[in-house]
């Protein structure tokens, strides 16, 4: 790039300069031509103590900046380095803002000049890149990146991430860079200057489209893989001596260890499916499960000619079979074999919409982005599963707009019918041995009984402990005020730039009038807006009374049922919901009126028109499944489910949900599901409580006759690698106050802390506890030179937030629900998991509460037959956090006393591998740990 970048990085005290915080260092890499021509570095003396966490964030400390010079005596230097340069940083607005008011005190001029931010140019760049933090950036690139949190190191990385980014936007087809041109003068940062001299650099030579991508209708797209599919024919016998099964293994692997669960598991899969019968098979951490049955789904499908579908709970783990495991089996099996990964229709791109979208005249910040990394992505992807993407939440909203949702119009007149992805995925999966889908497909497959996947009679269900909670999600619905609020908005009246607005335009350009005039709908959704929050003003007064009972609590969850329904305030809610139904209903059938008076003009309508009608249907499914769960949830209320209403008190209206779930769903997963095929394979870790079945196959609703059960121990040596600590010092949590209990194990974890010096995953089963609880040891200022983390307070996913959690020695992570599961911290990161409470649900949560009624009247104990066999399923999941893999060591330190002061507590015990249960005092336990780790 013959423009001049200067690459900056500081480290400060804080991120408020305003409020004081100072520079304690800073680096300059001036870069042209791409090539480093200097780098510029000082530490900066801020006056004023480093904070702890900026030390241990950045490894500067007070003694290293004792003798620097102030930023005063640097700031000539650094406003030269900037002259006629491109400002450029790694969230540039923070660096650029920091040094302009440094350079204001020590009485410089602004930089004035174009700034660059790597963050924002690499999410376009790289749309599927896991995380945009340089340090994993710098990771996955393999850039030199020796000290990150120091900015000679960050300044240095950023700059070779600048090089690489320039250098895939130059292996970019001209057609993309284009479009990408258009849109990004509505970004946050100047990447049009750099897009625009590539462009330049392009259009002096004669571009040669590269063979594996096309362009079509002005975008360059990846080419479908129009190879033949291997020949599955000759397939060879499946090993059935252990020699053979090692043979094949290493073959597959080089670093094979012989594992004979994972033999035994193999067997079993093969025998269930060659009689037809299905199987229960609990394997334990290290059995090498996901191998042991791809090996026999392989085998079983080559030799019968018949398809096997396996099922995972989430697309990552889905996405792990085929890019990992499926590769290497590829690789070693020495016979072909077709593999294809279904997801549902709404996961894929809808080329159509999508083409639409980018001739729109709407440049709102996240939609323009997303439209950038799309356009970089669609020359990349196979799959177009939107899911690969790394999109801003604001993304996520866009996406839904171009989503899949099949086709209103004529699908064969839809342009790129060719190069449809939900149709290539669909052939392929009619074509292949093996079909990778993921629970929430499955249900929708089965449960609603339309056909999404292919005929098939054989299903491995990994994961199989969420087949119940995936089968509930399915059958739930939900309503939210933001969510309700959001949809009206998308429509809009005529007069605002909408989807009626458009809607409208269109029907004037063909010269239709409906029946029934704009104006009048106009008035139905006016009369909605104020409907909506009549209803949902009444419903805040139902959640602020519930309230008076319980001050501390800021959630509030309120079952809907029949001691609420006889309520006078009730009566009101039904009422505004009756309204804002009929509201609902009439707009929708005049809507849905004009996009049938436009599709019978089919043939009148332009491209863009088409993909328009396209979006405006998908957006009526929407409508009308809001209307219906309207219906189900409030006005004429669902048998089948339980309904209940959530709110967090400080944000009422906005807070409100609305949610229905059923009870259980034992006899339609039998009906839609078991007795439908011919053998299915269920698999997890959890499954077995006492060493019995009964209760997971129960909850599915799994008959017991002919099912083949195994239950199969880790191989690894849990009595050397953990050991389980009840401390004798603190309350039993149902004997005193929850202040009283939060104050003892504040005080226990502090001094765990610094045994362990941190690498502490804390679990909660409540995020009310863990809130407090946090909030406690952060305010005591104790534990000040360790980093807190905290699910639901520090910002970021589960997996962010793990990811965090690894990169610093002294950290301790709270975390509550999904950190009992899907949590791996391998190695060294994690030594001590400390669980606060024994996972029982709590009683008064609608589903529990309604679920303990059904086994009351049924004359079944709910506690023996629910509560207990699923809270020790979740301490087993909890446990499993600790030990991934057989060079791992650690402690787990279990608060609640119940485990050994009740009698139900043995079965949490049993339940886990058998390691050393010691009893000791916070001082003991102290020694224990510095002793063992």
């Amino acid at each position: 790039m013959s423009q001049k970048f200067v690459v900056v990085d500081l480290e400060t005290t804080g991120n408020a300069p305003k409020r004081g915080d100072r520079i304690i260092q800073l680096s300059a890499v001036v870069m042209q031509d791409d090539v480093i021509l200097e780098q510029f570095t000082s530490f900066v003396n801020p006056l004023h103590p480093i904070p702890p966490f900026i030390t241990e964030l950045t490894g500067i400390d007070d003694q290293m900046v004792k003798d620097a010079p102030l930023f005063e005596e640097i700031a000539e230097k650094v406003s030269s380095l900037l002259e006629g340069a491109v400002f450029t940083a790694h969230n540039v607005s923070f660096d650029l803002g920091f040094l302009q008011n440094e350079l204001e005190e020590a009485g410089y001029a602004p930089f004035i000049g174009p700034s660059l931010d790597t963050v924002e140019l690499s999410k376009v760049v790289y749309p599927t890149a896991d995380s945009y933090k340089l340090t994993e950036l710098s990771e996955g690139f393999s850039l030199s990146h020796d000290q990150p949190h120091r900015a000679d190191s960050d300044a240095y990385a950023t700059a070779l991430l600048l090089n690489r980014l320039t250098a895939k936007l130059r292996d970019l087809p001209i057609v993309t860079l284009e479009s990408l041109l258009n849109l990004s003068y509505h970004l946050k940062s100047d990447v049009s200057k750099v897009i625009n001299e590539i462009i330049g650099e392009k259009r002096h030579h004669i571009e040669n489209l590269p063979p594996h991508l096309e362009v079509f209708r002005g975008m360059a797209l990846l080419k479908k893989n129009s190879s033949q599919l291997p020949d599955v024919s000759g397939s060879i016998a499946y090993p059935k001596v252990e020699s053979e099964k090692e043979e094949l293994l290493s073959n597959v692997n080089p670093l094979f260890e012989k594992r004979s669960g994972q033999f035994q598991m193999m067997d079993a899969i093969m025998e269930s499916f060659l009689e037809e019968r299905h199987a229960v098979i609990e394997a334990g951490t290290g059995i090498g499960k996901s191998i042991a049955y791809l090996m026999p789904c392989i085998f079983f499908s080559l030799q019968t000619n018949n398809k096997v579908v396996i099922s995972t709970y989430t697309n990552q783990l889905q996405d792990q079979l085929m890019n990992k495991e499926i590769t290497a089996l590829e690789k070693g099996y020495g016979s072909s074999f077709r593999t294809a990964l279904l997801k549902g229709r709404s996961h894929y791109i809808h080329l159509l919409k999508f083409e639409y979208s980018l001739k729109e005249q709407e440049y709102q910040y996240d939609s323009v982005l997303s439209k950038m990394q799309m356009l970089v992505w669609l020359t990349e992807t196979e799959t177009g599963d939107l899911e690969e993407l790394n999109l801003t939440s604001g993304g996520r909203l866009f996406s839904n707009r171009i989503k899949h949702d099949g086709w209103y119009m004529s699908k064969e007149k839809d342009p790129w019918i060719e190069r449809d992805f939900y149709l290539h995925a669909r052939k392929r999966a009619d074509d292949a041995n093996i079909i990778i889908t993921n629970h929430s497909m499955l249900m929708s497959d089965a449960m609603n009984q339309n056909d999404l996947l292919p005929q098939y009679d054989f299903l491995v269900i990994d994961e199989a402990h969420h087949l119940e909670k995936a089968a509930k999600n399915h059958s739930g619905i939900s309503l939210d005020y933001i969510g309700l609020k959001f949809l009206i908005g998308q429509l809009g009246t005529s007069e605002r730039k909408q989807l009626f607005s458009k809607l409208e335009s269109v029907l004037q350009k063909l010269s239709i009038s409906p029946a029934v005039h704009a104006f009048e709908i106009d008035h139905h959704l006016s009369n909605l807006d104020q409907d909506l929050d009549d209803l949902f003003s009444v419903l805040s007064q139902i959640v602020s009374k519930k309230d008076k009972s319980r001050q501390h609590m800021q959630k509030v969850t309120i079952r809907m049922n029949e001691e609420l329904s006889k309520q006078r305030i009730w009566q009101s809610a039904v009422h505004c919901a009756e309204r804002v139904r009929s509201e609902l209903k009439h707009i929708r059938v005049e809507l849905e009126k004009r996009l049938q008076l436009l599709s019978s003009e089919e043939k009148k309508l332009s491209t863009e028109e088409k993909a328009f009608l396209e979006e405006m249907h998908s957006f009526l499914l929407e409508w009308a499944a809001m209307e219906d769960n309207l219906v189900k949830i409030i006005i004429r209320p669902s048998t089948e489910i339980v309904a209940w209403m959530e709110a967090d008190l400080k944000s009422i209206p906005n807070s409100i949900l609305l949610s229905g779930k059923p009870v259980s769903l034992q006899k339609p997963l039998n009906e839609r599901l078991f007795t439908q095929k011919k053998s299915i394979v269920m698999t997890s870790a959890s499954l077995s409580v006492d060493g019995s079945f009964d209760y997971f196959m129960n909850e599915i609703g799994l008959e017991e006759q002919g099912v083949l059960k195994l239950q199969l121990s880790s191989p690894f040596q849990f009595e050397k690698m953990a050991k389980l600590v009840v401390p004798r010092d603190i309350p039993d949590i149902k004997t005193v106050p929850m202040q009283h209990y939060i104050d003892a194990i504040s005080n226990y974890i502090i001094g765990l802390a610094q045994a362990t010096k941190g690498r502490m995953l804390i679990l909660f089963t409540s995020y009310d506890m863990l809130k407090r609880t946090y909030n406690l040891i952060k305010d005591s200022g104790i534990l000040e030179d360790f980093i807190l983390m905290a699910q639901g307070i520090s910002g970021g996913s589960r997996t962010r937030l793990t990811k965090n959690f690894q990169k610093f020695d002294k950290a301790i992570l709270f975390g509550t629900n999904s950190f009992w599961e899907g949590v791996d911290i391998p190695g060294e990161d994690l030594s001590c998991l400390v669980i606060v409470r024994l996972p029982f649900s709590p009683p008064d949560e609608p589903l529990v509460q309604a679920k303990n009624e059904q086994l009351k009247s049924n004359g079944v104990n709910p506690f023996t037959a629910s509560a207990l066999p699923e809270a020790i399923l979740r301490f087993k999941q909890g446990f499993g956090r600790l030990i991934r893999g057989n060079e791992d060591r650690g402690i787990v330190i279990v608060f609640d006393r119940r485990i050994v002061t009740t009698s139900y507590g043995k079965s949490f015990i049993s339940s886990i591998p058998r390691i050393p249960l010691i009893q000791a005092e916070l001082d003991e336990i102290t020694d224990l740990i510095e002793e063992w780790l």
